[in-house]
């Protein structure tokens, strides 16, 4: 099997550590790769190397930062299919929806060109007699981020191309289940003419995360992943004086008002809710439908969709489905499609058990849809993070707003209606960070940002976007006099004003 190994100051190398991993194909159930795990002098040998290459970078015009982006972009588009068959090889992903990843990936690095533009700051000239004042953006030094499987190439480009033109250096933790990806679009932004020790990319387990929390040099942490795991970051790294944004989980909830285009809601929940095998903190995993006609008419037009859906090695074009990440994630689901059995929900398609011809071995999971699920089922309160799609029935678009809002998570959510009273009500109402209206999977382009409420974000700000600005650099304000020669001028013990 051939090695990942870890991207130190431009150079790939095996580390000090000694210890690796196997990364799946989890269409075959095969180990195809072995990934190597750093230990923490790896992890120190990094971020030496970012803060060697700091003061440069940050001297570094943004307009030549911005220069280095434009021709990371293109190098991007023109290894299109070889990034997405390595996404799908290690992921399990169909290779349309691959290729779908790193285009939204590949926007945030089309914002991040703009750096001469989101840095230029602000200036005030006469605030006061001869007195002039100014803003800029300065970066925060070296800076981290840990990444998860589900998006090995969309998160790591909501992180680092922006923190980069920021002018900051960037140490890249990414998930060990599917490296090769993230590791080939880095090699990438090096053939594009960044610096060496600008980003470097570490491989590992808790023990490269547990380094970077505590290493003293890393002053901000960028994490997306599960909710446990998002808190513990946020408080270990917080508690050492670090900036953190730690992304966490999500249950989303989709409300269908009997006034909705049912086809269309049925077509959109379709994509939302088995798309990348549920593997989405921003899939659908929850309808929620005001009457019992609205349920009893959307089972009656999506049971036989999931019972079409085309699944199979994600390496093949024209499937709607591929399999799970690892066989741990098809036994975690699995035990939660039991759990909902055993719960009393009535288990409409079952997912459980499939096979596909040629790759038995595979983790796959047909698509499995519960209806009459209630609040205090585990399928209901927990992310699942599969091809699960739970039905709820209430009476009223209030008694469903209040069934969102009581919800742990507030990451997405969206509406079908063709009421714009309702709509209104919905957005102004809901206590959830990402709101959809007739758009199921309401993900924000590159130049807004993305983020949750409640349980599902840590932090004071989002990720990418405005919001990234703000988290990968630091305001200095400068107020400037210059007075007249030869005046002399007497002492103010008032507090000066303008007034």
């Amino acid at each position: 099997m051939s090695s990942i190994q870890h991207l130190i100051h431009g150079q790939l190398t095996d580390g000090q550590g000694g210890r690796s991993a196997d990364v799946f194909n989890p269409s075959t159930g095969e180990a195809v790769r072995r990934v190597a795990l750093a230990d923490v002098a790896t992890v120190q040998q990094a971020i030496d190397s970012a803060k060697e290459a700091f003061p440069a970078w940050r001297n570094t015009p943004a307009a030549k930062r911005a220069q280095v982006m434009f021709r990371f972009k293109q190098l991007l588009e023109q290894h299109e299919d070889a990034i997405a068959k390595l996404i799908s090889e290690e992921h399990g992903k169909t290779l349309e929806d691959a290729a779908g990843e790193l285009k939204r990936g590949i926007e945030n690095v089309e914002y991040a060109c703009a750096a001469p533009e989101i840095l230029k700051g602000e200036y005030t000239r006469n605030v006061g007699p001869n007195i002039d004042a100014w803003s800029d953006f300065q970066p925060v030094g070296v800076v981290a981020g840990i990444t998860p499987f589900n998006f090995p190439a969309m998160v790591p480009l909501w992180m680092y191309p922006l923190a980069i033109v920021c002018g900051n250096c960037f140490i890249l933790k990414p998930s060990e289940r599917d490296p090769s990806s993230t590791l080939y679009i880095a090699q990438l932004l090096h053939e594009a003419g960044l610096p060496n020790g600008v980003l470097n990319v570490v491989h590992g387990d808790k023990t490269a995360v547990d380094a970077l929390i505590q290493a003293p040099e890393v002053k901000a942490l960028s994490f997306v992943g599960s909710t446990p795991i998002a808190e513990y970051i946020y408080a270990e790294g917080t508690k050492r004086g670090k900036r953190v944004q730690a992304l966490g989980g999500a249950k989303n909830h989709a409300v269908l008002m009997p006034d909705a285009d049912l086809d269309n809601a049925v077509s959109a929940l379709m994509g939302a809710a088995y798309g990348s095998c549920g593997e989405r903190c921003m899939a659908i995993s929850v309808a929620v439908c005001v009457g019992d006609q609205v349920a009893d008419a959307l089972v009656d037009r999506i049971v036989p969709q999931i019972k079409a859906l085309k699944i199979g090695a994600g390496t093949q074009c024209g499937l709607d489905m591929g399999p799970l990440v690892t066989a741990a994630a098809k036994d975690k689901v699995t035990g939660y499609i039991d759990a909902g059995v055993a719960a009393g929900a009535q288990l409409v398609v079952d997912g459980r058990g499939l096979s596909v011809s040629g790759n038995e071995s595979g983790f796959f999971l047909g698509g499995t849809l519960f209806d009459r699920v209630t609040a205090d089922m585990s399928i209901y309160t927990d992310e699942i993070f599969g091809p699960v799609l739970c039905i709820v029935r209430v009476d009223s678009l209030e008694t469903a707003m209040k069934l969102i809002n009581d919800h742990e998570f507030g990451n997405g959510t969206c509406i079908f209606t063709r009421d714009g009273e309702a709509a209104r009500l919905f957005c102004d109402e809901i206590e959830v960070g990402m709101v959809g209206v007739n758009v199921p999977l309401p993900v924000p382009v590159a130049y807004h940002s993305f983020g949750g409420w409640k349980r599902s974000l840590f932090g004071d700000l989002h990720a990418y976007g405005p919001d990234g600005v703000r988290f990968y650099t630091r305001r200095k304000s400068i107020t400037q006099r210059w007075p007249q020669r030869k005046t002399h001028e007497a002492a103010q013990f008032a507090f000066p004003s303008n007034s």
